[in-house]
């Protein structure tokens, strides 16, 4: 009898564990949670561990780290500093962004959050998107360009190796069949009749009669030949999207009302309007509630070099000059924010290129050129 009350005892437990886990899958498809929130339901409240690696975050948002896509940073994570990596960056309205990372086999959690800076100075960011959870690439499009925060953090007492990569490509597909941005040749804002106005668009030049391509799926809203732009192309994208502005067309291929997808020819390359005194080229604009800068719709960015596999990591490193200045980005150029002296040691967190990002002993995070350092 006591076997079978035992027996009865267990498989209500496990029913019942069963039960939660299907209640809590429910209710998260309801409740949406953040992959930390998520992560949190392993520790209690007053785990000392879990704490640590909370504030070792809300420090993270005060680095000043300074970098810009694409970038890319492989190390080992080291568990003895709670590491947080954190960057701020410029990202661009018409560039679509992917934060990603990579670990070793055993794959551990890394979560990867967005913030966007904003002028309030008691909170000057606001979190915009996190990766799901177990998720290892963060994808973004912003609204608006401005400077936000990427932060990577691994989960409690990971050691794994990590390649870490910001990347971007462009919203659109090139507007001129067979060219690249590499054809433009006249910008965004350049003065116009002499000051008076600014270009509200870019110029790419090619040879008359190239094909000029929607760059969007949508719909033809209305073509001419009129004003400063003469034979023209107005795209659609969507109802409520963005209107690109084809012109100084050869001749219109598209009609009003069309609908097009990416590629469809809309006309071809020419110099009427205001251009006629100008070798032939595609004035190509962007409008939502009044122009914007086409460039980065467009414009495809310099792929990151494979990494070298062979690279070797020590937690350690000392600086080996008289002095080393600290940058707050993989660059000379950019702003020094300190400076170490010779066997002054500093902790890695991880290497771009000739780069070492390190951590001093007060805790600073910043870039050491390797040339400055050696390993202990």
């Amino acid at each position: 009898m006591k076997n079978h009350f035992l027996k009865f005892i267990g498989i209500a437990l496990v029913l019942l564990c069963f039960s939660c886990g299907k209640l809590t899958k429910v209710t998260d498809v309801i409740t949406q949670p953040t992959a930390r929130e998520v992560y949190a339901r392993n520790f209690d409240t007053d785990s000392v561990p879990y704490r640590l690696w909370t504030n070792a975050f809300q420090n993270a948002l005060n680095d000043s780290l300074q970098i810009s896509s694409p970038y890319q940073e492989n190390g080992i994570f080291n568990p003895e500093i709670q590491p947080v990596y954190a960057y701020d960056l410029d990202l661009e309205r018409g560039r679509s962004y992917a934060f990603s990372i990579q670990t070793d086999t055993l794959q551990p959690k890394v979560f990867i959050d967005l913030y966007e800076k904003t002028s309030d100075s008691i909170r000057p960011y606001k979190l915009v998107q996190q990766a799901d959870y177990e998720a290892s690439i963060l994808d973004f499009s912003p609204k608006y360009s401005g400077t936000y925060k990427v932060l990577f953090q691994p989960e409690l007492n990971t050691s794994s190796s990590f390649a870490l990569r910001i990347q971007s490509k462009p919203s659109y597909y090139f507007p001129v069949s067979g060219a690249s941005a590499k054809s433009i040749q006249s910008f965004w804002g350049a003065a116009r009749d002499g000051g008076k106005r600014s270009h509200e668009g870019v110029d790419i030049f090619a040879k008359r009669g190239t094909p000029v391509v929607a760059s969007v799926d949508g719909y033809i809203s209305r073509t001419g030949n009129r004003g400063l732009g003469g034979k023209q192309v107005w795209l659609r994208e969507g109802l409520f999207g963005n209107s690109l502005y084809y012109a100084h067309l050869d001749s219109i291929i598209a009609t009003s009302g069309q609908r097009v997808k990416v590629g469809d020819t809309l006309g071809l390359v020419g110099n009427t309007g205001n251009a006629r005194t100008t070798p032939p080229h595609l004035h190509f604009g962007v409008y939502s509630h009044g122009a914007i800068n086409p460039l980065p719709f467009v414009k495809e960015e310099p792929e990151l070099p494979a990494l070298n596999a062979s690279t070797e990591f020590y937690k350690t490193y000392a600086i080996k000059t008289a002095q080393a200045n600290l940058r707050s980005s993989a660059s000379a150029k950019s702003q020094k924010i300190g400076a170490l002296s010779r066997k002054d040691t500093v902790r890695l967190l991880g290497k771009s290129a000739d780069w070492l990002h390190i951590e001093t002993s007060a805790a600073q995070r910043a870039f050491v050129h390797q040339s400055l350092v050696k390993a202990l």
